[in-house]
């Protein structure tokens, strides 16, 4: 069969299996004109499922043309790219993005994987990508079915036409821009953000499974504390990411968490089911830690680590301020969410390309 006419067919039934796209989220300059090259060979097996997972040896160029091959998977073909070209294919993915969430309303779930790829930073391990963290690992097969992370098979599924469209783009930078556009989309804060970020190559730069905070752990402050300390985080970023659970809803037969609908879920939009957080569960906003708080309408999750907040005394400051003040809970959001996205990454170029001023 001709490599076009395979390409087609792949297309239609990346098409044909796109699942319901919600999902909960577990937790939680000056454009450089040199060309750089990175690293990146994949493969994205024919669904259902879909994973994505390495070819053979050597690398190749940051800048690819992805092709059909008679496997039925994708190789990477080397097309060299400069910072100028990148941004340009940034700038159309992001717009690609934002046309996505119009139609099929999947800001929660791409939030959270830019999150649980980010998530698995280790700041005690200098070395890359050994550190973990946001070098897009999670498309390979080995760790994308950890427990934690089921469900964003279909997190995959979405993003993968884009990046076909856009092949010089690393995983690990599609993965983080969807989630800031998804947060910004939604009505929440401009995160600051910069890309260049390199992929891990090959499913042994996976790390161990349990990296990522459980939501029934015995004593949820303590554990939070331990998953984010480990990253770097204080309590006030624990808390202020917290809040992104103001987006999106728990589904049992995913999570173990959550009822399987509720009033304001069993209609959708998207695929109906699950148990949100707040109301409007895709508005970004503060209601979260209003809700919490309230603890008045039983339609509404409260997770062990999410009452933690206004549990322990350390987290309840911050939790009692982003209650009652939403313009200090965004600035604090925008920061925490940048340095996540950024944990572990190695940028080429070193300093990052930015696509906005900073606000």
């Amino acid at each position: 069969m001709a490599e076009a006419a395979v390409a087609s067919q792949l297309s239609l039934m990346l098409k044909a299996s796109l699942a319901d796209s919600s999902s909960h989220s577990l937790f939680a300059s000056t454009n450089s004109i040199a060309c750089s090259s990175r690293s990146q060979w994949h493969r994205l097996s024919q669904p259902p499922p879909l994973f994505v997972s390495s070819l053979l040896p050597p690398p190749l160029d940051r800048g690819s043309v992805v092709n059909a091959s008679t496997s039925g998977g994708f190789n990477s073909v080397a097309s060299p790219k400069c910072a100028a070209s990148y941004t340009d294919q940034l700038r159309g993915a992001r717009e690609d993005i934002r046309e996505l969430l119009k139609s099929k309303y999947c800001h929660p779930i791409l939030v959270r994987l830019g999150w649980h790829d980010a998530g698995t930073y280790n700041k005690n391990v200098k070395e890359w990508p050994q550190r973990s963290g946001a070098n897009g690992s999670l498309r390979f097969e080995a760790e994308l079915k950890y427990k934690s992370n089921t469900g964003l098979v279909n997190a995959l599924k979405l993003i993968q036409p884009i990046k076909e469209k856009y092949p010089s783009l690393s995983y690990a930078d599609l993965f983080q821009l969807a989630s800031a556009t998804a947060i910004e989309e939604a009505g929440g804060p401009k995160i600051p953000m910069k890309y260049g970020r390199l992929d891990a190559s090959s499913p042994d730069h996976c790390p161990e499974e349990g990296r990522l905070p459980a939501a029934g752990a015995s004593s949820p402050a303590d554990h939070l504390r331990k998953v984010f300390y480990r990253m770097g985080f204080n309590d006030k970023e624990i808390v202020a990411l917290s809040g992104a659970h103001t987006l999106g809803r728990a589904r049992p037969e995913r999570s173990s968490w959550g009822k399987p609908e509720t009033k304001y879920t069993k209609n959708g939009p998207g695929a109906p089911g699950g148990q949100s957080w707040t109301v409007q569960w895709l508005k970004f906003d503060n209601s979260y830690f209003k809700d919490i708080k309230a603890k008045r309408d039983e339609d509404l999750l409260v997770l062990p680590t999410d009452a933690a907040l206004f549990e322990d005394p350390s987290f309840k400051v911050y939790a009692e301020k982003y209650t009652e003040d939403e313009e200090t809970f965004f600035k604090d959001f925008a920061e925490a969410h940048t340095k996540l996205s950024n944990l572990g990454a190695k940028f080429d170029p070193p300093e990052g390309i930015v696509l906005d001023a900073a606000p």
